[in-house]
């Protein structure tokens, strides 16, 4: 899969290259040759990193797909517990008083 970048990401990051190799390598980068950098990490670096991000995704949805009982369960009939326990409530705080 080829990884293609938008016009204004490439030029951005061909001008990080360049700084990077003047901060860094002490040696200054022309355009092609920073151009020519990213396009060798995008063949090389890039798939590696892209299917890494798939697996976590991946890995992240499975983990949520298995635990969708209890992110989206709701237990039933619950009013007459609810109602019982006010009452008890209730039924208390008059008689302690």
């Amino acid at each position: 899969m080829e990884i293609t970048l938008a016009k204004d990401v490439e030029k951005k990051l061909t001008a990080s290259i360049k700084r990077y190799a003047s901060e860094n390598l002490e040696t200054d980068f022309g355009e092609l040759q920073a151009s020519l950098f990213l396009q060798f990490c995008l063949e090389e670096i890039g798939p590696a990193v892209y299917n890494q991000a798939i697996s976590d995704a991946q890995t992240y949805m499975q983990e949520k797909a298995l635990d969708i009982e209890n992110s989206c369960f709701a237990p039933d009939s619950t009013y007459w517990a609810k109602h019982d326990k006010i009452t008890a409530q209730r039924r208390s705080a008059r008689n302690s008083r």
